[in-house]
């Protein structure tokens, strides 16, 4: 079976210290940062949303709930679509289309819009994450430097995950009269 993961182009560099290698393990996990950033992040924001678009509670759900059933169940396609179509080609797709998404969403005008667009945010980003993942595995040879820049890119998944957790607990816990340390 041939390897489609480059389409033809130029092998990515072995990541062995040199500045493109570490400018492409800040590219991949500049990207993850952002889908997990995107996810978390909108909890703060509900309220002010709902109020905005005078979305129902019930309706509300699916700002969040949307961007993770889409992307969640279509993590697989992505990956398999990477391994079919490149994974540098289907990262800088998925890149495109979740801006666009994102670009939607902050446009909306209508719940409906919002909601699609986080589903389209989430399949994205379903495009993205495996893609830039199997870049970041084959770009570094097994051992020490797979091990660092695996650890890097959990790092930043957990970063991401971070400023969106933690804010969106405070805000809950000082309405209640508590406070946020």
């Amino acid at each position: 079976m041939a390897d489609h993961s480059t389409n033809g182009a130029a092998p990515l560099p072995a990541a062995d210290g040199s500045r493109r290698a570490v400018f492409v393990i800040s590219l991949i996990c500049a990207a993850q940062f952002v889908l997990q950033l995107d996810f978390s992040i909108v909890n703060v924001a509900l309220p002010s949303i709902q109020r905005e678009l005078g979305m129902p509670a019930a309706q509300l759900q699916w700002i969040v709930t949307g961007y993770a059933l889409a992307f969640g169940s279509l993590l697989l396609a992505g990956g398999r679509l990477a391994d079919l179509l490149g994974r540098r080609q289907v990262l800088a797709v998925g890149l495109a289309l979740f801006g666009i998404a994102s670009l939607a969403c902050g446009l909306a005008q209508w719940p409906i819009m919002l909601i699609i667009a986080r589903i389209v945010q989430g399949a994205a980003g379903a495009m993205v994450s495996p893609a830039a993942l199997s870049l970041l595995t084959t770009t570094n040879a097994e051992g020490a430097a797979r091990h660092r820049a695996l650890a890097i890119w959990q790092a930043t998944t957990a970063a991401g995950a971070t400023p969106g957790s933690w804010p969106a607990g405070c805000s809950r816990s000082t309405s209640a009269g508590g406070q946020c340390s």
